[in-house]
């Protein structure tokens, strides 16, 4: 039996449509190539310097393979114990801000979702500490944490309480510093919620008003779901964010009391500029690369299942 030629051709691109295609080829060009220069080639350029012996004190360097991550992940060596401490400290420090911004965050959108002239003043103040450098913020609670004369610590004298050296003491120090972080957070993802609340039709509110649900149960049932959204961004930013931090490290702690606030961009830092080993530290950067982006995509898999965009 015999079939029929296919007759299908291929239709030819019109000239008019090629060039809108180059055209928005063109557009989108310099941001492909400010991608390229700033995030994909320091990439390459790091796991390039992670397989050399690089270290600043020497003027040359050489190929040495897989030696530097060989030291990471041996376990007869430091390398492993200080990656694991580093890392535990780092996730520590990003699950208290992460959770503390969003819990706190959301809690004063809700408090603060008025329309008064006082609450818009209130609202402004609890932002502002986003908008003041890291340096500015960090002399301040450098004040008020200092176990002699810090406010904290003679509020506790008032009270009978023996001070705490807040940034002394490795039991205290990560702590001392989420504190601090959240304060500068906290206002910025309460205006991202509040966003969120106000551009949430009253449709839902008014039928569940209607069937009966109280406060509570239209909090928990209608409004969180639809702010899923504004909170899986809100994750994610500060997330990554948090994971990143240092100039916060290097301004309060340096990485002490006992590298209790060791996070790893500052043991990267320690490595390369106080260590003087720039393979190591570019090992270990590789290293964190790969796992904020394993963390992420694995974020955005469960978020494709588990959020919902409808709002």
């Amino acid at each position: 039996m015999s079939t029929a030629p296919n007759t299908t051709k291929k239709k030819k691109m019109s000239p008019y449509k090629l060039r809108g295609r180059l055209a928005d080829f063109g557009y989108a060009l310099p941001a492909l190539l400010f991608f390229i220069v700033f995030t994909y080639y320091p990439v390459v350029e790091l796991f390039r310097i992670s397989l050399t012996n690089w270290n600043l004190m020497k003027d040359n360097y050489a190929y040495v393979g897989f030696k530097n991550y060989i030291w990471l992940f041996s376990s007869t060596g430091t390398g492993l114990k200080r990656l694991t401490s580093s890392l535990s400290v780092t996730f520590l420090y990003t699950l208290g801000e992460v959770f503390g911004s969003c819990v706190l965050g959301l809690l004063l959108a809700l408090l603060f979702n008025r329309m008064s002239r006082s609450f818009k003043i209130m609202r402004t103040l609890v932002i502002l500490p986003k908008y003041v450098t890291i340096s500015a913020s960090a002399l301040v609670f450098l004040w008020l944490y200092n176990e002699s004369y810090g406010v904290f610590n003679q509020l506790y004298t008032a009270l009978g309480v023996t001070p705490v050296n807040w940034l002394g003491n490795k039991d205290t120090a990560l702590l001392s510093v989420i504190v601090f972080s959240l304060w500068r957070s906290v206002g910025y993802a309460m205006m991202i919620y509040l966003s969120a609340i106000k551009g949430l039709s009253q449709d839902y509110f008014e039928a569940a008003a209607l069937d009966g649900a109280n406060g509570r149960q239209i909090f928990r049932y209608i409004t969180v779901p639809l702010i899923a959204p504004t909170t899986l961004f809100l994750g994610v930013t500060s997330f990554l964010a948090a994971m990143k931090v240092y100039q916060t490290i290097e301004m309060l702690t340096a990485g002490g009391p006992y590298e209790a606030t060791n996070v790893i961009v500052y043991w990267i830092y320690s490595l390369a500029f106080k260590s003087y080993r720039l393979d190591r530290a570019a090992a270990v950067g590789v290293v964190f690369f790969l796992i904020l982006l394993i963390c992420t995509l694995v974020t955005m898999k469960w978020s494709d299942r588990k959020v919902n965009y409808d709002a």
